[in-house]
Protein backbone atom coordinates (compact mmCIF):
# COMPACT_ATOMS: atom_id res chain seq x y z
CA UNK A 1 0.00 0.00 0.00
CA UNK A 2 1.10 3.24 -1.29
CA UNK A 3 1.71 6.30 1.32
CA UNK A 4 -0.34 9.30 0.36
CA UNK A 5 1.34 12.42 -0.42
CA UNK A 6 0.00 15.68 1.08
CA UNK A 7 -0.86 18.21 -0.48
CA UNK A 8 -0.09 22.33 0.49
CA UNK A 9 3.58 22.26 0.81
CA UNK A 10 4.38 24.84 -2.15
CA UNK A 11 1.89 27.05 -0.74
CA UNK A 12 3.24 27.33 2.85
CA UNK A 13 6.53 28.23 0.90
CA UNK A 14 5.62 31.21 -0.81
CA UNK A 15 3.82 32.17 2.10
CA UNK A 16 6.97 31.98 3.94
CA UNK A 17 9.43 33.32 1.49
CA UNK A 18 6.95 36.38 1.20
CA UNK A 19 8.18 38.70 3.81
CA UNK A 20 4.94 40.92 3.23
CA UNK A 21 2.80 37.68 3.78
CA UNK A 22 1.02 37.81 7.40
CA UNK A 23 3.50 35.11 9.16
CA UNK A 24 0.18 33.99 10.61
CA UNK A 25 -1.24 33.04 7.40
CA UNK A 26 2.14 30.48 6.77
CA UNK A 27 0.98 29.40 10.15
CA UNK A 28 -2.05 28.63 9.20
CA UNK A 29 -0.68 26.82 6.34
CA UNK A 30 1.58 24.56 8.46
CA UNK A 31 -1.09 23.70 10.88
CA UNK A 32 -3.05 22.41 7.73
CA UNK A 33 0.07 20.34 6.56
CA UNK A 34 0.86 18.95 9.85
CA UNK A 35 -3.29 17.46 9.96
CA UNK A 36 -2.88 15.92 7.38
CA UNK A 37 0.00 14.25 7.96
CA UNK A 38 -1.00 13.51 11.52
CA UNK A 39 2.14 15.01 12.78
CA UNK A 40 0.80 16.33 16.49
CA UNK A 41 4.30 17.78 17.40
CA UNK A 42 4.17 20.18 14.36
CA UNK A 43 0.54 20.72 14.52
CA UNK A 44 1.12 22.35 18.57
CA UNK A 45 4.12 24.13 18.01
CA UNK A 46 1.94 26.11 14.48
CA UNK A 47 -1.40 26.45 16.98
CA UNK A 48 0.08 27.92 20.21
CA UNK A 49 2.23 30.23 17.94
CA UNK A 50 -0.74 31.20 16.75
CA UNK A 51 -2.94 31.26 19.85
CA UNK A 52 -0.01 32.33 22.18
CA UNK A 53 1.76 30.78 24.96
CA UNK A 54 -1.08 29.80 28.37
CA UNK A 55 0.68 31.32 31.68
CA UNK A 56 1.65 27.68 32.55
CA UNK A 57 3.41 26.92 29.80
CA UNK A 58 6.85 26.37 28.55
CA UNK A 59 8.41 29.45 26.36
CA UNK A 60 11.03 28.31 23.60
CA UNK A 61 13.92 30.60 24.04
CA UNK A 62 13.14 33.08 21.12
CA UNK A 63 10.35 34.38 22.67
CA UNK A 64 12.23 35.27 25.87
CA UNK A 65 14.01 39.18 24.87
CA UNK A 66 15.92 41.43 26.45
CA UNK A 67 14.06 43.95 28.59
CA UNK A 68 14.67 46.90 31.05
CA UNK A 69 12.65 47.26 33.91
CA UNK A 70 11.10 50.36 35.28
CA UNK A 71 8.77 52.00 37.31
CA UNK A 72 6.72 55.04 37.37
CA UNK A 73 5.94 57.39 40.52
CA UNK A 74 3.85 59.66 41.70
CA UNK A 75 5.82 62.48 44.03
CA UNK A 76 3.67 65.15 45.93
CA UNK A 77 6.52 67.63 46.83
CA UNK A 78 5.60 71.15 48.32
CA UNK A 79 3.72 73.50 46.11
CA UNK A 80 3.70 70.97 43.06
CA UNK A 81 2.66 67.46 42.03
CA UNK A 82 5.38 65.93 40.07
CA UNK A 83 3.08 62.98 38.17
CA UNK A 84 4.02 60.16 35.98
CA UNK A 85 8.06 59.72 36.77
CA UNK A 86 9.55 57.13 35.16
CA UNK A 87 12.73 55.65 36.80
CA UNK A 88 14.74 52.47 35.50
CA UNK A 89 15.81 50.01 38.03
CA UNK A 90 17.77 46.76 38.60
CA UNK A 91 16.49 43.36 39.44
CA UNK A 92 18.03 43.35 42.45
CA UNK A 93 15.89 46.62 43.61
CA UNK A 94 12.60 44.47 43.29
CA UNK A 95 10.56 43.35 46.12
CA UNK A 96 11.90 40.04 47.43
CA UNK A 97 8.84 38.17 46.25
CA UNK A 98 9.47 39.69 42.58
CA UNK A 99 13.23 38.04 42.72
CA UNK A 100 11.98 35.02 43.93
CA UNK A 101 9.41 35.03 41.27
CA UNK A 102 12.52 35.00 39.05
CA UNK A 103 11.10 38.22 37.43
CA UNK A 104 14.64 39.67 35.63
CA UNK A 105 15.76 41.91 32.73
CA UNK A 106 14.26 39.93 30.31
CA UNK A 107 10.72 39.38 29.18
CA UNK A 108 8.43 36.76 28.14
CA UNK A 109 6.36 36.92 24.88
CA UNK A 110 3.74 35.16 24.90
CA UNK A 111 0.93 36.74 22.83
CA UNK A 112 0.11 35.20 19.33
CA UNK A 113 1.88 36.17 16.18
CA UNK A 114 -1.06 38.08 14.77
CA UNK A 115 -0.97 40.27 18.16
CA UNK A 116 2.86 40.66 17.47
CA UNK A 117 2.57 41.47 13.87
CA UNK A 118 0.03 44.46 14.98
CA UNK A 119 2.63 46.01 17.60
CA UNK A 120 5.63 45.69 15.19
CA UNK A 121 3.14 47.35 12.60
CA UNK A 122 2.28 50.46 14.45
CA UNK A 123 5.71 51.74 13.99
CA UNK A 124 6.49 52.49 17.68
CA UNK A 125 10.11 51.91 19.29
CA UNK A 126 9.54 50.69 22.40
CA UNK A 127 6.75 48.71 24.22
CA UNK A 128 5.64 48.58 27.99
CA UNK A 129 4.46 45.07 29.30
CA UNK A 130 3.74 44.05 32.81
CA UNK A 131 5.01 41.43 34.54
CA UNK A 132 2.78 39.29 36.55
CA UNK A 133 1.78 40.14 39.77
CA UNK A 134 3.15 43.62 39.34
CA UNK A 135 0.15 45.07 41.10
CA UNK A 136 1.55 43.66 44.67
CA UNK A 137 5.42 44.85 43.60
CA UNK A 138 3.79 47.95 43.41
CA UNK A 139 2.24 48.40 46.90
CA UNK A 140 4.99 46.82 48.69
CA UNK A 141 7.36 49.64 47.14
CA UNK A 142 5.03 52.47 48.34
CA UNK A 143 4.76 50.66 51.97
CA UNK A 144 8.04 50.38 52.34
CA UNK A 145 8.81 54.14 50.82
CA UNK A 146 5.88 55.03 53.70
CA UNK A 147 7.82 53.19 55.76
CA UNK A 148 11.05 55.10 55.53
CA UNK A 149 9.20 58.79 55.57
CA UNK A 150 8.80 59.08 52.18
CA UNK A 151 4.89 59.48 52.55
CA UNK A 152 4.68 61.95 49.55
CA UNK A 153 6.02 58.95 47.05
CA UNK A 154 3.77 56.80 45.87
CA UNK A 155 4.78 54.12 43.34
CA UNK A 156 2.14 54.11 40.28
CA UNK A 157 3.45 51.22 37.97
CA UNK A 158 5.95 48.51 37.26
CA UNK A 159 7.08 47.11 33.98
CA UNK A 160 9.24 45.97 31.34
CA UNK A 161 10.10 48.27 28.11
CA UNK A 162 10.51 46.18 25.58
CA UNK A 163 12.22 47.11 22.38
CA UNK A 164 9.88 46.66 19.40
CA UNK A 165 12.75 45.27 17.21
CA UNK A 166 12.76 42.45 20.07
CA UNK A 167 9.30 41.72 19.32
CA UNK A 168 10.25 42.10 15.27
CA UNK A 169 13.11 39.47 16.18
CA UNK A 170 10.91 36.81 17.66
CA UNK A 171 8.19 37.06 14.72
CA UNK A 172 11.37 36.75 12.41
CA UNK A 173 12.87 33.18 14.26
CA UNK A 174 9.38 31.60 13.96
CA UNK A 175 9.76 32.80 9.99
CA UNK A 176 12.72 31.50 10.05
CA UNK A 177 11.65 28.08 12.00
CA UNK A 178 8.79 27.57 9.27
CA UNK A 179 11.26 28.34 5.91
CA UNK A 180 14.04 25.62 7.77
CA UNK A 181 10.82 23.12 7.83
CA UNK A 182 9.80 23.47 4.38
CA UNK A 183 13.46 23.10 3.14
CA UNK A 184 14.12 20.01 5.54
CA UNK A 185 10.78 18.49 3.29
CA UNK A 186 12.18 19.85 0.39
CA UNK A 187 15.48 18.03 0.50
CA UNK A 188 13.97 14.43 1.41
CA UNK A 189 11.74 14.55 -2.03
CA UNK A 190 13.27 13.07 -4.75
CA UNK A 191 13.14 14.47 -7.89
CA UNK A 192 9.65 14.37 -9.73
CA UNK A 193 7.58 13.81 -6.48
CA UNK A 194 5.51 16.77 -6.22
CA UNK A 195 3.97 16.74 -3.06
CA UNK A 196 5.66 15.37 0.61
CA UNK A 197 4.60 11.89 3.08
CA UNK A 198 4.04 11.74 5.90
CA UNK A 199 7.10 9.76 6.91
CA UNK A 200 9.31 13.22 4.80
CA UNK A 201 7.22 15.76 6.81
CA UNK A 202 7.96 13.67 10.15
CA UNK A 203 11.94 13.90 9.09
CA UNK A 204 11.84 17.19 8.09
CA UNK A 205 9.64 18.71 11.23
CA UNK A 206 12.26 16.79 14.14
CA UNK A 207 14.89 18.84 12.00
CA UNK A 208 13.30 22.34 11.89
CA UNK A 209 11.86 22.66 15.61
CA UNK A 210 14.78 21.05 17.80
CA UNK A 211 13.94 24.24 19.37
CA UNK A 212 15.73 24.95 22.89
CA UNK A 213 13.91 26.28 26.30
CA UNK A 214 14.58 29.30 28.08
CA UNK A 215 16.96 27.83 29.62
CA UNK A 216 18.81 25.66 27.35
CA UNK A 217 17.28 22.41 27.33
CA UNK A 218 15.35 21.10 24.12
CA UNK A 219 11.93 22.09 23.95
CA UNK A 220 9.11 19.70 23.57
CA UNK A 221 5.38 20.69 22.48
CA UNK A 222 2.50 18.64 21.76
CA UNK A 223 -1.10 19.40 20.22
CA UNK A 224 -3.26 20.55 23.07
CA UNK A 225 -6.07 18.77 23.93
CA UNK A 226 -8.37 22.22 24.63
CA UNK A 227 -7.73 25.65 24.18
CA UNK A 228 -5.93 27.06 27.66
CA UNK A 229 -7.13 30.46 28.44
CA UNK A 230 -5.12 33.00 28.31
CA UNK A 231 -5.00 36.22 30.63
CA UNK A 232 -3.85 39.46 29.06
CA UNK A 233 -0.89 39.94 31.43
CA UNK A 234 2.22 38.21 30.18
CA UNK A 235 3.41 35.98 32.56
CA UNK A 236 6.62 33.44 33.01
CA UNK A 237 9.42 32.40 34.74
CA UNK A 238 12.69 34.23 33.99
CA UNK A 239 15.72 31.63 34.06
CA UNK A 240 17.32 34.20 36.47
CA UNK A 241 19.01 33.62 39.62
CA UNK A 242 17.43 35.35 42.00
CA UNK A 243 20.42 37.47 43.82
CA UNK A 244 21.33 37.23 47.70
CA UNK A 245 19.69 39.84 49.31
CA UNK A 246 20.63 43.06 47.51
CA UNK A 247 19.90 45.98 49.88
CA UNK A 248 16.28 47.42 48.80
CA UNK A 249 16.75 50.28 46.47
CA UNK A 250 14.45 52.50 48.42
CA UNK A 251 17.60 52.80 50.86
CA UNK A 252 19.04 54.95 48.13
CA UNK A 253 15.51 56.30 48.07
CA UNK A 254 17.58 60.10 48.48
CA UNK A 255 19.39 60.33 45.79
CA UNK A 256 17.13 58.99 43.60
CA UNK A 257 13.99 61.00 44.03
CA UNK A 258 15.66 64.12 44.56
CA UNK A 259 16.65 63.07 41.06
CA UNK A 260 13.14 62.56 39.51
CA UNK A 261 12.25 65.37 40.99
CA UNK A 262 14.03 67.65 38.95
CA UNK A 263 12.37 65.76 35.87
CA UNK A 264 9.45 67.76 34.04
CA UNK A 265 6.16 65.57 34.43
CA UNK A 266 5.35 63.10 32.35
CA UNK A 267 2.30 61.83 31.96
CA UNK A 268 2.46 57.84 31.35
CA UNK A 269 -0.92 55.54 31.45
CA UNK A 270 0.18 51.73 31.92
CA UNK A 271 -2.23 48.99 31.05
CA UNK A 272 -1.49 45.09 30.38
CA UNK A 273 0.28 45.87 27.17
CA UNK A 274 0.64 49.67 26.60
CA UNK A 275 2.48 51.09 23.60
CA UNK A 276 4.74 53.92 24.40
CA UNK A 277 7.45 56.14 23.30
Amino acid sequence: MTTPDIRGLERLEHAVLDDAASLATALRLCLMLAGYAQHRQLRGWALKELEGYPAADELPSYRQVPAALEIVADLYLPGQIVRGNTQRISSGQLPRPARDRGIGESAPIRQGVKELEALVALGNRTLRLSPPGSAEYVLLMTQEQHQLGNDASTITSLHWDVSVASIAGVLDHIRTHLTQFVAEVRASMPAGQQNPNPSQIESAAQQALNITGGDGSTFHIVAPTAKADRGATASASVNEPAPPAPQPWWHRTSVIWSAVAAVAAVAAVIATLVVAK
